[in-house]
């Protein structure tokens, strides 16, 4: 019984809700998307698990749009998905606060890199580049909050119904026995 309740409440639905989160108006940086590359590599099949959430940003994006700075946000969750898959064996409250703020890390470093490196916003030099981190800084807060956020109600929440759909099974075993 427990396995099935454990695969009904699959880590798909979470990928989906994150996708849904997108969608709906949030502050600038605020969003899901950190949070479900990370869940997807803690949680779903090592097969899926960096696949599925680049292919939930590449559905959101044909409804948000596109734009020439994509492929450095792609690799950014791409590699936190790929923390995701070391979480999955340490899994713990501290490496898991840890990893979102690795998570928030990463993402601002490689999306900012990308701006700079592809927008004729900054010039292409150092102090271009940290004129461009510079300017940044303001979103870095906004995504460090929502991957906090997100990483909390995804991580936290799928392990509450777990432990809670756990406990139900062994209860419903024992009043049968």
């Amino acid at each position: 019984m427990y396995q099935v309740l454990r695969e009904i409440t699959n880590p798909l639905l979470i990928i989906g809700i994150a996708v849904a989160l997108r969608l709906v108006p949030h502050p600038a940086n605020f969003a899901p998307i950190g949070a479900m590359a990370l869940f997807g590599g803690a949680y779903l099949n090592k097969k899926y698990a960096l696949a599925v959430p680049l292919l939930a940003m590449l559905v959101s994006d044909f409804f948000i749009g596109f734009h020439n700075t994509m492929g450095f946000v792609y690799a950014s969750f791409l590699l936190i998905g790929i923390l995701g898959l070391w979480l999955r064996r340490h899994k713990n409250v501290r490496n898991v606060i840890g990893a979102a703020f690795v998570s928030s890390i990463l993402f601002f470093l490689i999306t900012n890199f990308g701006v700079w490196l592809v927008s004729n916003i900054y010039p292409k030099t150092a102090a271009g580049l940290i004129e461009c981190y510079v300017v940044a800084i303001p979103f870095f807060r906004n995504t460090l909050l929502g991957d906090l956020f997100y990483v909390g109600l995804f991580f936290f929440g799928y392990e509450a119904v777990l432990r809670f759909i756990k406990s139900y099974g062994q209860n419903l075993h024992k009043n049968r026995g």
